[in-house]
This record gives structure tokens, C-alpha cells and sequence, in this order.
């Protein structure tokens, strides 16, 4: 009884900084170069350790699919997916694959000004629930970082983390902790 409060305390603490997010935030601009670079060295760092799993091939990753269903018209919810970005266990940098998608993810989105976007930020099931909400809003956070650093207005984004509570992969095990440790992205039309 008092985890599900506190989880639905979580939910309500999350859903309200998405909101604020939603609604505006004060803009600082911030050169393409600038932030760029910082996370570049960082992901420098990283590159020097191998990669754990590469993210699950879907049926064409890179192809984005625009799905409209009648059903959602109404919650003006879009259909639209991107293959989500993974990090290596206990980071939050933006590794070189997830680099690529960001960057394709980045060139829809100026293209495509009626949408806004969600990041939610996911970690596996090692550690508590308070240090994977903090690693994941920062897996989050780094990932509309590099999107704002390539151009997309920063308002167009929030972020958002759920942890440990939503595995994709409820395996005990790398494989499927690997795939847990992730970003993924919503649509919603503006």
C-alpha cells in the first residue's frame, strides 16, 4: 500500500514538471559549438569501453513510421516512433549509435514544427527507486540536451523518467537490463 502511494506520488511529481516543461520554460541560447563540445568529450571518454548491446534491430530503425489512428484524433496523440537510444550501466552519455539517432530525430523535428516531444528517461532494475528516477531524468535531460544542441527549440521538448518501473525486458539478467537502460521518445501533436 505505501509503495503504490509512493509511486503514484512519483507519477504526480513527474507528470507536474512535465507540465512546466509543456508550458514554457526561460530560453538561453546556447551555441551550437558550445554544448557540443562538452558532450563530445565526454562521450570521448566512453568510447574507449566497449559497447554492451547494440540497440534490438526493428524492422527498418531508421525509417520513421507515421501511423494516424482515428481513434486517438482526439488525445491528439501521434503515432510516431523512433528506435530508443541505450546507455551503458550507470551512465548517462550519449553514446555514438544513439548519437545517429538523435541526429536523424533532430532533422524530423525541425522539419516537422506540429510536434512537441517527450523524452522519458529508463534504467534497469539495480539500485533503488530514487537513484534510477535520478539517472534517468539525467539520461533524459542529456538527450534533449544534444537535440536542443542541434537546433530544436528547447520549449518542443520535455523530459520525463521512470526508472526501474517500466522494463521493457523483465529478464533478471545483462541481456535484458541492457535493453531497460534507455531513452525513448513520445510525440504529441502541438
Amino acid at each position: 500500500m505505501k509503495r503504490s502511494a509512493t509511486v503514484i506520488g512519483i507519477a504526480m511529481l513527474v507528470f507536474c514538471v512535465f507540465l512546466m516543461f509543456m508550458t514554457g520554460c526561460a530560453k538561453k541560447a546556447v551555441s551550437k559549438d558550445e554544448g557540443l563540445v562538452a558532450g563530445e568529450q565526454k562521450a570521448a571518454a566512453a568510447e574507449t569501453k566497449p559497447a554492451l548491446v547494440p540497440a534490438p534491430p526493428k524492422d527498418d530503425a531508421r525509417e520513421l513510421a507515421l501511423k494516424e489512428d482515428a481513434a486517438a484524433v482526439p488525445e491528439k496523440v501521434a503515432k510516431i516512433e523512433f528506435k530508443d537510444i541505450r546507455f551503458a550501466f550507470d551512465k548517462s552519455i550519449i553514446e555514438p549509435a544513439a548519437r545517429e539517432t538523435l541526429k536523424e530525430l533532430a532533422d524530423w523535428l525541425l522539419k516537422s514544427k506540429n510536434y512537441a516531444l517527450a523524452i522519458e528517461g529508463h534504467c534497469d532494475e539495480r539500485g533503488t527507486v530514487e537513484y534510477n528516477l535520478a539517472l534517468g531524468q539525467r539520461r533524459a535531460e542529456a538527450s534533449m540536451k544534444y537535440l536542443v544542441d542541434l537546433g530544436v527549440n528547447k520549449a518542443d521538448i520535455a523530459t520525463i523518467s521512470y526508472g526501474k518501473e517500466r522494463p521493457l525486458d523483465p529478464g533478471h539478467n545483462e541481456e535484458a537490463w541492457a535493453k531497460n537502460r534507455r531513452a525513448n521518445f513520445t510525440f504529441k501533436n502541438k
